[in-house]
């Protein structure tokens, strides 16, 4: 099996090059990325838990799903795609921000990436892949805020940094999904 590779950018996500995804994290290179959270009717968001084989942050608790865009691939198709891959539906994928941040782990690897931050709605239950994901749940941002205040040990370290920058433009798309 091919590793898969991660589009290397500059600070204005321009590419710049391609590297192997272990590659990038092991030299703490900055990529691209992406993160999904998918909101239902009753303004939660679907959290997944991370696999427990997965090679970092197993079994932590995290936004709907996140992963890497492909060469050629645009960020809505890839959320798309990952979110198909991981969750077992798609819906329609809206893209609300990016920022670049930098979160090293416990394994000796980092995460350095460009994260493009899409939302969507979707009012089923997902059909999990089970290699990628041991659970899901839905939560309200307020109620994800004080677990994570409680508990920030059961939350993976990316997750934390969007929910820290990012809370009140998150919080926009609750309100508007109320009108």
């Amino acid at each position: 099996m091919i590793e898969e590779q991660v589009i290397l950018v500059d600070e204005q996500d321009n590419k710049v090059g391609l590297m192997p995804k272990m590659e990038a994290h092991e030299k703490a290179l900055l990529h691209r990325a992406f993160s999904v959270f998918v909101f239902n009717d009753k303004n939660q968001l679907m959290l997944q838990q991370r696999a427990k084989g997965k090679y970092h942050s197993p079994l932590l608790w995290t936004n709907t799903c996140c992963s890497h865009q492909r060469d050629g691939e645009t960020n809505i198709e890839a959320g798309k795609r990952r979110l198909q891959e991981e969750m077992g539906f798609t819906c329609e994928l809206e893209e609300v921000f990016s920022f670049i941040y930098k979160a090293p782990f416990d394994n000796g690897l980092t995460e350095h990436e460009y994260d493009h931050v899409m939302i969507g709605k979707f009012n089923d239950e997902p059909s999990i892949n089970k290699e990628e994901v041991e659970a899901y749940k839905w939560m309200t941002l307020k109620e994800v805020k004080n677990d994570m205040e409680q508990y920030p040990q059961h939350y993976t370290a990316w997750f934390k940094i969007i929910f820290e920058k990012s809370y009140d433009k998150i919080a926009k798309f609750e309100l508007s999904n109320n009108a």
